[in-house]
Order: structure tokens, then sequence, then C-alpha cells
């Protein structure tokens, strides 16, 4: 049952797709799937009754369904679908597609809403390129973000990254607030004030930071940090990060190349590069270095920690620091 429902989805999905978009610019052949539509009755009968306000009511007999113009919300769910490739893709054409706001460096909630009618929604009370029409929500944005993490698509997700569509890398002048804190929008270029443009609103510790947290995981600790071995059912923990080159630092550890962050906001972890210029993209460890609080030290060799190493890693009490290498 659950196949044929997944089946039945897939097919739905792709049905979508051929309907496409449409709205100013757009020919419908982005590529892009779709997020919305709407529908107009063209067939009915009354039944007989009215409502408070004297009109009759109808039972409807016929749709016609009618496309809207491109928002962020469909092809960023559509990813978590796709295989990395496709989700490659998908990347692309998005980035070609009126959702890039290319002054910026950044992707809109939507495209262009213009003369679309009231009708559509509650974004038609915004000026273009404010809230809910055309600007720059990080919360969708980010999840857009997260997707292309989650694919593996490392070297397009930092240059997004530094081109700067994520905090920090930002223009603070323009942004307006610290680079340390997400805002809930930003005014995009489409915005009428060219000196509001790139400015963010609002601030929000919600859903853009939650997903820079999961972005945050994805690039320091990797997709599983704790499992359970498959046969002994043994808890196992494994550092496999997603960090490119120019993030770690050559100069406070003279002769390392060092990258430092806290684990459970108490463990010390340091990443030691040592494998040259290379980008460390899921690159396994080759060893660890475990303190421990009382003054112990343990070594082990290899990709993973084992039990009972792991599960006194995870209690956070017992262990102080952690030294990783990837030589």
């Amino acid at each position: 049952v659950t196949e044929l429902w997944l089946n039945e989805i897939e097919r739905s999905v792709k049905f979508a797709e051929s309907l496409g978009s449409s709205g100013d610019g757009d020919n419908g052949k982005s590529g892009v799937t779709p997020t919305y539509f709407s529908y107009r009755v063209v067939d009915w009968e009354k039944t007989g009754q009215v409502n408070g306000d004297g009109y009759a009511l109808v039972h409807a007999k016929k749709m016609e369904v009618e496309t809207l113009p491109l928002f962020l919300e469909g092809p960023t769910r559509r990813m978590k679908l796709l295989e990395n490739k496709e989700a490659s893709a998908l990347y692309e054409k998005v980035r070609a597609s009126a959702l890039r706001d290319e002054t910026l460096g950044m992707y809109t909630v939507s495209a262009s809403l213009k003369d679309e009618p009231v009708g559509t929604g509650r974004e038609m009370a915004f000026a273009p390129g404010w809230l809910e029409n055309q600007s720059v929500w990080l919360h969708m944005s980010y999840k857009f973000y997260l997707e292309l993490l989650r694919h593996d698509l490392f070297d397009i997700f930092f240059d997004e990254m530094k081109g700067g569509g994520i905090l920090p890398f930002m223009d603070p002048g323009v942004y307006g607030r610290s680079l340390m804190e997400c805002s809930s929008f930003i005014a995009s270029s489409a915005f009428e004030d060219p000196s509001m443009r790139g400015r963010g609103f609002l601030a929000r510790l919600s859903g853009s930071t939650a997903e820079f947290l999961s972005m945050w995981v994805l690039m320091f600790l990797g997709p599983r940090t704790f499992y359970l071995e498959e046969e002994s059912g043994d808890l196992q923990m494994e550092l496999r990060p997603a960090l490119p080159r120019w993030l770690f630092d050559d100069t406070s550890t003279p002769g390392d190349v060092m990258l430092s962050f806290k684990l459970f906001g108490a463990i010390d972890v340091r990443y030691f590069h040592r494998r040259g210029e290379e980008n460390l993209y899921r690159a396994p460890a080759t060893r660890y270095v475990v303190g421990f609080r009382d003054g112990q030290v343990m070594h082990v060799d290899g990709a993973f920690i084992p039990a009972p190493l792991a599960d006194k890693i995870r209690r956070i009490v017992f262990v102080s620091s952690i030294d990783v290498y990837f030589e």
C-alpha cells in the first residue's frame, strides 16, 4: 500500500511539473517545480439555497486549473525526493529562474507577482520585494541551501555561502544588523526603495536559525555522528565533516592546519587537516585522541570511535576534548 501511495505521489508531482508556472516574464518552461495552482469553476448547478447575503449556492461540477508564478518552496521540497544528480540539475534550473536575485546573490520567496489578481492571496497586499511578495525569506532560502548539503553538493553550497546568501557572509552595511542575527525577511532588488534592498527586517530566532543549525551539523559533524553497529548493536561515533580548505586556520598552531568547535557546548573538538589543499568533504578520519576530565587520554585508530568510548562521549560529563586527525 505504501509503495502504491508513493508511486501516486510521484506521478502527481510529474503532472504538476508538466503544467508548469506562469507570470511576468515566465514562459512556463523553466523546468522548476511549481508550488501552487488555482482552480476556476467553469460548470456548476444551483442548489436552490442562498447564503446570508442572498447569493445563490452552487455545486461545482467542473474546474479548470490555472498556473501561478514560481515560489521557492516547490523546488525546495522537491529536492528532498531526488537523487544527488537530479538535485544538482534542479538547482541549476532554480538559479537560472526568476527566483534568483542576482544583485544580492540570494533567492526570493516568489518570482514576480506583477498583474496577479488579489485573490491569489495575502502576498498581494505587499509591495514587490517586501514580506511575502518576492522578498528573500531567510527561512525558505536556508531550507533550499540545506538541501544542497543533504545532496552532497558541497562546492555549490559553499559558493552560495561565500556569495552572500548565508550569514555571516553578507555585507553588514547592506544587511543593516549584526551578521550573527537572522531576519524574518530581506528586502529584495524588486523593492522600490534602493536604500532598503538587501536590508534585513524583523529579527528572528525561529525557522532560519533552526535551518542554520542543521547546516552546521552537516558541515561540522556529518550525517550520522552516533549510530548503532548493525551486528552488535553497540553505539559508535564517527565525525565525517564537509568543510572547505579555506575554513581551516593555518596560523594559530604552528605547523598545523586546524579548525575547532564545541560539541554539545562542552567538549573541545579540534580537526587537524593534513591532506594538503584538499577540501575535507566527508573524508574519513585517520585517528582520534580523546581527553578525559580526569586527565586520562585514549587513542583510537580508524574512522570511527567504538563502544564504550562512544557512549562516554555521548554522556558528555566524562570527556573534555577530542582531537581528530585527517591524514
